[in-house]
């Protein structure tokens, strides 16, 4: 972004108005939840968490692609991991993700496991070529903001030739979510800010139902402290009037109506399916499995991997924070048996968890 442009989005005059008039328009306490990870960290990281109005009650939602890959899915990475003949390629930040038994892909490595991290799905495909002997299996997390990138790759390799290429794809929706989270009364949700990257694919129609039936409001906002402070004020006028509205305060980014190629490329590699959440259980028709044009890319059915639903880890509180039930520092866990030098869940280890933002910025 410009840096003049991007200096009006943190103009701190500006934001002293916008707080001014969320506290005007407070009629009550208002829960919100931010559902993107990379939206935990921007209200960290720009403070305004501790100047918010101690009405405004911030809940962090599941949109950390790591936090909320389920344990019974890091199983089935580490089945795959160690397999003759088989590269394990992922996002570094699934390294330390825990399984049901506490291991993780780093310890797996550590063991003898082929397992490289890369910085894209094409540098998958890169390993796959220069590894003709072997198979590279990427692992597919993430929400319709990574699926088009991954299933783009796909194309890519059947185009190129290179049939030793497999993706293991765990990929999840947003939406369906967000319908789970709405039903559970415990967590008592007023508005969401929704993520704005997720957004950029699939626009803003989607999430409709929040507000026909459900009758919660909700935004699609950036990442500056403006875009927040102003779509928080939006929830709040909202809420006074007694309205509900989906409404799109980032246009500078996202359109309405989705991006169609995004889409297109991700419909015809992938189509919905189940798909178990980490802290949500299984959701009907909230993750994306290959279509049969593409099954022979398929890395569960390739090597026959089951994915069979554990129970979560002894004491971790995770899946609580997940749903906003439950805030980072109320679990017994954290920062004392759970750190971001010896994490005991996802939520610690991701740089997007709420956890690891709870701790980096010592939140009492």
């Amino acid at each position: 972004m410009h840096q003049t442009l991007l200096r009006q989005f943190r103009d701190p005059e500006l934001c002293h108005t916008l707080l001014t008039r969320l506290r005007a328009e407070l009629d009550g306490e208002l829960r919100f939840m931010e559902v993107c990870g990379t939206h935990t960290v921007a209200i960290f990281q720009s403070g305004l968490r501790s100047l918010l109005p101690p009405q405004v009650v911030h809940l962090s939602g599941p949109g950390c692609p790591v936090c909320v890959t389920h344990e019974s899915e890091v199983n089935a990475f580490l089945d795959l991991a160690g397999r003759p003949g088989v590269i394990v390629a992922t996002f570094g930040d699934l390294m330390r993700v825990p399984g049901s038994r506490g291991r993780n892909l780093k310890s797996a490595q550590a063991e003898g496991a082929r397992v490289a991290v890369v910085y894209s799905p094409p540098d998958a495909l890169a390993l796959a070529r220069d590894n003709p002997g072997d198979t590279v299996v990427f692992l597919g997390v993430g929400f319709e903001t990574t699926a088009p990138t991954v299933a783009g790759t796909v194309l890519m390799a059947r185009e190129q030739g290179l049939s030793n290429f497999k993706v293991l794809a765990f990929h999840k929706l947003v939406p369906p979510a967000l319908e789970v989270l709405l039903s559970d009364t415990e967590a008592g949700i007023d508005a969401f800010i929704l993520p704005g990257h997720v957004s950029a694919v699939i626009g803003t129609e989607p999430y409709g139902f929040i507000a026909s039936r459900f009758g919660k409001s909700a935004t699609v906002t950036g990442f500056e402290p403006v875009d927040i402070l102003e779509s928080l004020l939006f929830l709040a006028q909202r809420r006074r009037q007694g309205r509900a509205e989906v409404k799109n305060l980032y246009r500078r980014v996202v359109s309405d109506t989705s991006n169609p190629r995004a889409l297109e490329v991700m419909n015809r590699v992938f189509r919905p399916c189940d798909a178990l959440w980490r802290g949500l259980g299984r959701i009907p028709d909230s993750g994306l499995e290959f279509t049969d044009e593409f099954e022979d890319v398929d890395a569960k059915r390739r090597y026959g991997l089951s994915i069979e639903e554990c129970p979560p880890l002894p004491g971790c509180k995770c899946g609580e924070v997940l749903r906003g039930r439950l805030r980072p520092d109320q679990c017994p866990l954290f920062k004392k048996a759970c750190t971001p030098a010896k994490p005991v869940g996802p939520c610690m280890v991701s740089t997007e968890g709420s956890c690891a933002a709870y701790y980096k910025y010592q939140v009492e």
